[in-house]
């Protein structure tokens, strides 16, 4: 049967081995008989493959001969005395093609291939993750000047907390926690798994201990031996000024407890201000309106300019038009965590009266003639 192996992998024959690894572990991933869409036989073309191309010895060989077995003459003995059978006893393989003999990958390598398989990898490293602490996320609502010059909120949190009797050990107060005894302490075991590729050894979490290499000889009763403990708890937090609605605030540990002492989790918590009827935020800057009549416009005025700092005193100028915008420097938002404010911005709506008097109109029309 001819085989092209670098047609296979989908690697030029000039391939470099980082680049026939990278292809085999796609096609590995891609055919793995094991996923939904996986087909046997084109995985073990796939491992055939690289058993070969992957050996710089046994791929030396190979070039010899051609691309393919057809072009290199293999029949049983081929050019220059090679012997297929031989060379393929050599590297594991039958008289069909495939490995006959137990796998021994180098699980170093290739483990997130065969590890996402058949649980390759460190289990007492995956156990200690996954006995972690859950992240939490809480939205808090406040107002906005608490969002400008920043408050301190308590907020109470019903989350899993450190088991308060046997203080996360999970262990009955007064007893004694053991050395595992099915995996010595290790946290893991080894099983060996026999797949179409040939028996696998994989590295397990101990089922007695989880991954922990101690037991408690008697679990705490108020947690179960899981050393934590559902609570509400009362949190204070400490908002910045400057926070802007949406921004979140990230208290690191003060999430969920991790099982039998393990780290806890994140919490986050989003913060919802509310819109105030006086003030708009445009980043760190502040914009507001201000209504003034018609005769403060053209006389001009000192009006009275609500900020978040108090009321201030704005000089209107003879002749102020419609939609004028004036600045009130270092009167907006504190930049957060960082030095110095924005600005505030207040726009004149000059209110046109519906209805005038005789005297009035004449005014007006005074007005209208002088063309101011």
């Amino acid at each position: 049967m001819s085989k092209d192996y670098y047609n296979i992998l989908g690697v030029a024959k000039g391939a470099s081995q980082d680049e026939i690894k990278k292809a085999f572990r796609k096609k590995a991933h891609e055919h793995h008989p094991d996923k939904g869409n996986g087909n046997a036989d084109k995985f073990k073309e796939v491992n055939e493959a690289y058993q070969v191309l992957g050996n710089p010895e046994k791929r030396k060989q190979y070039d010899q001969f051609g691309s393919t077995f057809d072009q290199a003459g293999f029949g049983g003995q081929g050019a220059g005395g090679f012997n297929w059978q031989d060379f393929a006893r050599s590297s594991g393989y039958g008289a069909s093609g495939f490995r006959t003999d137990n796998i021994n990958f180098d699980f170093g390598d290739l483990g997130d291939i065969f590890g996402e398989f058949f649980g390759g990898g460190s289990s007492r490293r995956r156990s200690r993750r996954d006995n972690s602490g859950a992240d939490l996320e809480t939205t808090l609502n406040i107002d906005f000047l608490e969002s400008v010059f920043g408050v301190t909120k308590k907020i109470k949190l019903k989350k899993k907390t450190t088991c308060p009797k046997c203080h996360g050990n999970g262990a009955e107060p007064g007893t004694k926690i053991e050395t595992c005894k099915k995996c010595s302490g290790k946290g893991e075991i080894y099983q060996e798994q026999r797949t179409f590729l040939g028996v696998v050894r994989q590295v397990a979490v101990c089922p007695d201990c989880q991954g922990e290499g101690k037991i408690a000889s008697t679990p705490c009763r108020e947690c179960g031996g899981q050393g934590i403990t559902s609570q509400e708890s009362d949190i204070s937090v400490k908002i910045p000024a400057g926070i802007d609605d949406g921004q979140s605030i990230r208290l690191k540990g003060q999430g969920a407890a991790g099982v039998k002492g393990a780290a806890s989790g994140d919490l986050y918590i989003r913060v919802s201000v509310k819109p105030d009827p006086d003030f708009v935020r445009d980043g760190y800057n502040i914009k507001s309106q201000k209504e003034i009549n018609f005769s403060q416009a053209v006389l001009g005025d000192k009006v009275k300019i609500k900020t978040v700092d108090g009321n201030v005193s704005l000089k209107i100028p003879t002749g102020t038009r419609n939609n004028k915008v004036f600045i009130l420097k270092n009167k907006g938002v504190p930049r957060l965590q960082s030095s110095g404010r924005g600005d505030h911005f207040v726009e004149i709506i000059v209110k046109i009266p519906k209805k005038l008097t005789k005297e009035q109109k004449k005014l007006v029309e005074s007005l209208n003639q002088a063309d101011l």
